[in-house]
């Protein structure tokens, strides 16, 4: 596959689609996973997964030089009654049985971590309160592992936090049961010197259902690796993001959906905002259709809106199909600066210009946003998205 390109202020690219066993993509141009660190050479920037990422702004945890502290961050959690709240060692078994780390900081984050949480819903519990897992950046440095099971047919949803100011490397597996159903938000509202890097591993048990909310708005640098896998036929991931880029600000995330089981489906819908000199956004979108999975259907996409001069966005959708049996696949990017044609309609008709630029950007971000379910964090993040554009004011 011809190696993807940056994309300009208002310009459209679509990545290319191989229909071949033997094709790469950057999935298959990365070091194979693997828990042990020493098997990932440190990154020096050149290489397809770390290209877009500024290596000097990680902080040390690319190459070992990050040490953990002890007021790295503080995690509370808050679960209904029925919920199993855990802090196991190293030794268990349920952790990385959702996925194996594919690059250095993820290993190293495996690699260092004391200890655990493990949130366990029960099989067949259906909850009607979120799981609310705080994460508080204390000043230090961390690495951390979560994990979230629901049992077969168990209902939930998880809101995981992110406040305050760390320097943290973390993975967080969700592992679902067959015919259980699990809506994630994860929230990155960092202070603005903090580093995150994460990756998230998903196991979709048959017939289950995994809705995932990726919301970043704070931080120096965030780099989020969504994953996606299956563990029985007629599983369902829908993958939704949301990022607001300012100033000087690095958010990228990385998605890959692998569709390793027949009959299953992925939704993948993303869009971000940027304003501001050196706000820099990346969002890479791999879908794997492996030859075993006949009878997938899949699609991706992602919009972005480029409020001022000097924001760069990279896009970059691949797919690769490995099998002909499928439902369908497609997938999509765009990249614009800010409509004055939507501006001008809203202030002939009396709106303030300050209001109608507000109004553009929460329509673009209000489909998203209002699949959420939790009253409470759509209204912090509409309320969020009206503080970014009042500082670019």
């Amino acid at each position: 596959m011809a190696e993807a390109q940056n994309i300009p202020v208002g310009s459209t690219t679509a990545g290319q689609i191989a229909v071949a066993a033997e094709s790469t993509v950057a999935t298959r141009m990365s070091a194979p996973p693997s828990f042990d660190v020493a098997d990932f050479p440190v990154p020096h920037g050149r290489e397809e997964e770390w290209r877009f990422t500024p290596l000097e702004r990680l902080r040390g945890l690319h190459d070992g030089t990050a040490i953990a502290t002890g007021e790295g961050v503080k995690v509370d959690i808050d679960a209904p009654e029925g919920v199993v709240v855990e802090t196991v060692g190293r030794d268990d078994a349920r952790l990385g049985r959702a996925g194996t780390p594919v690059d250095r900081v993820a290993a190293q984050a495996y690699s260092a971590f004391e200890k655990a949480g493990v949130v366990t819903v029960p099989k067949e519990t259906v909850l009607t309160e979120p799981i609310r897992i705080a994460v508080h950046g204390q000043g230090g440095v961390a690495y951390g592992h979560q994990v979230v099971e629901l049992g077969a047919f168990a209902e939930a949803v998880v809101v995981i936090d992110h406040t305050g100011d760390a320097v943290l490397a973390a993975n967080v597996d969700y592992i679902l049961g067959d015919g259980a159903k699990l809506t994630v938000v994860s929230v990155q509202d960092w202070d603005d010197k903090a580093v995150h890097v994460g990756q998230h591993n998903a196991l979709i048990g048959r017939d289950a259902t995994f809705k995932s909310f990726v919301v970043t708005f704070g931080g120096d640098l965030v780099r989020l690796h969504p994953r996606i896998a299956y563990a029985g036929t007629g599983g369902e991931a829908e993958l939704f993001g949301l990022y607001f880029t300012d100033a000087g600000q690095h958010q990228e995330h990385r998605l890959l959906v692998d569709h390793n089981t027949p009959h299953c489906k992925s939704n993948v819908a993303y869009k971000g905002a940027l304003q501001g000199d050196g706000a820099h956004a990346v969002w890479i979108g791999d879908v794997l259709i492996e030859a075993t999975a006949e009878g997938t259907d899949t699609y991706e996409m992602n919009r972005n809106l480029v409020l001022t001069d000097g924001a760069r966005v990279d896009s970059v959708p691949n797919l690769e199909i490995e099998t002909g049996e499928i439902v369908g696949a497609g997938h999509a990017s765009a990249t614009g600066r800010f409509d004055d044609e939507q501006l001008f309609y809203l202030m002939a008709r009396g709106i303030a210009a300050h209001d109608a630029r507000r109004l553009v950007v929460r329509g673009f971000f209000a489909e998203l946003v209002q699949q959420i379910g939790v009253d409470d964090i759509e209204e912090r993040l509409l309320v969020k998205i009206d503080e970014e554009l009042e500082a670019a004011v």
